[in-house]
């Protein structure tokens, strides 16, 4: 297969600036991982620059071993940090972030597959900050209820988990524990466990998916009450590498503007989408805020209007 040629309009800006050094001191001296740097994200000089950055739970080296993913694999053996939880807190502190991303690797070392690790990590922010707007992306828990329930009962306003691509390409895709429908149940879990939460994904494009395959995506996702839905540019981690997929094509600005604009029709919630857009980004950050800030004004009108009453 010839590769794929990166055309002139996708260009991604080298990490720089002042507040990116200091990020990434801190996190060193701390000892914690970023999502940023570990998959080698395209904006990180952007959001490091702009003071935010999405933090990865539990290690550097993931138990699956996704073809489109630069994170290392291997098996931990089930070490774990369980300071991490308060490390995060002291990092968020001295960032003075009001959003905060935490994702992870896969841990299917460890008994519960990590979900009382990051179940630890919301409580410890909120308990350090009740204004804090938590985001979560996490691994698919192998959709088992009771896992997914420790996380969502730990209140993250965002609740993501990516299924990444279409039905046909993800046992080419992704890790073979990984799975469509094991993706698709996570997410329905979420909702079934609490309907208000808001739950969110992302697809990628690039990987030779058809239009009509991203519709049917959508409406499986729909099927499952997911509320936002982000569309970016596959980047392979390198051209060197037999692990990583190759490049099948780049999608034009024009199929992103397409694919918003039918998400948004279908009634998402929100929909972010661009070359360079992943599953943290901080546009859908900024959206996000300002709809939790508001639910959060209309739950404090409702408690007063309660208590006037009694």
């Amino acid at each position: 297969m010839e590769k794929a040629k990166r055309p002139e309009w996708l260009k991604v800006r080298a990490p720089h600036g002042e507040n990116y050094q200091n990020i990434k001191t801190m996190l060193k001296e701390l000892g914690l991982v970023t999502v940023c740097q570990e998959a080698l994200c395209p904006n990180m000089g952007e959001c490091w620059g702009g003071g935010t950055a999405t933090f990865m739970l539990m290690g550097d080296t993931c138990t699956r071993a996704c073809r489109f993913c630069a994170v290392k694999t291997g098996n931990p053996k089930g070490i774990l940090d369980k300071d991490e939880p308060y490390k995060v807190g002291e990092a968020i502190a001295k960032m003075r972030l009001d959003y905060v991303v935490l994702t992870s690797v896969d841990r299917d070392d460890l008994e519960d597959l990590g979900s009382e690790h990051f179940a630890k990590t919301i409580e410890v922010i909120k308990r350090n900050n009740k204004k804090m707007i938590v985001e979560v992306l996490t691994p698919d828990f192998n959709a088992v209820p009771e896992l997914v329930e420790r996380v969502v009962k730990a209140k993250p306003d965002v609740f993501a988990h990516n299924v990444e691509t279409v039905r046909r390409l993800t046992k080419k895709v992704r890790d073979r524990r990984s799975g469509y429908d094991q993706s698709l149940q996570t997410l329905k879990i979420v909702k079934e466990l609490n309907p208000s939460q808001y739950t969110k994904t992302s697809i990628m494009f690039g990987l030779s998916e058809t239009d009509e395959e991203v519709i049917e995506t959508l409406n499986d996702l729909k099927s499952v009450g997911c509320d936002i839905v982000t569309f970016g540019q596959y980047l392979s981690p390198t051209d060197h590498h037999k692990k990583y997929l190759p490049i099948v094509e780049y999608s034009t600005p024009e199929r992103f503007q397409k694919f918003e604009k039918i998400a948004k029709d279908m009634g998402f919630l929100y929909v972010a989408s661009g070359p360079l857009v992943r599953s943290s980004y901080k546009a859908g950050e900024f959206f996000m805020k300002g709809v939790i800030d508001k639910d959060r004004e209309n739950q404090s009108s409702s408690l007063e209007e309660v208590s006037v009453e009694n």
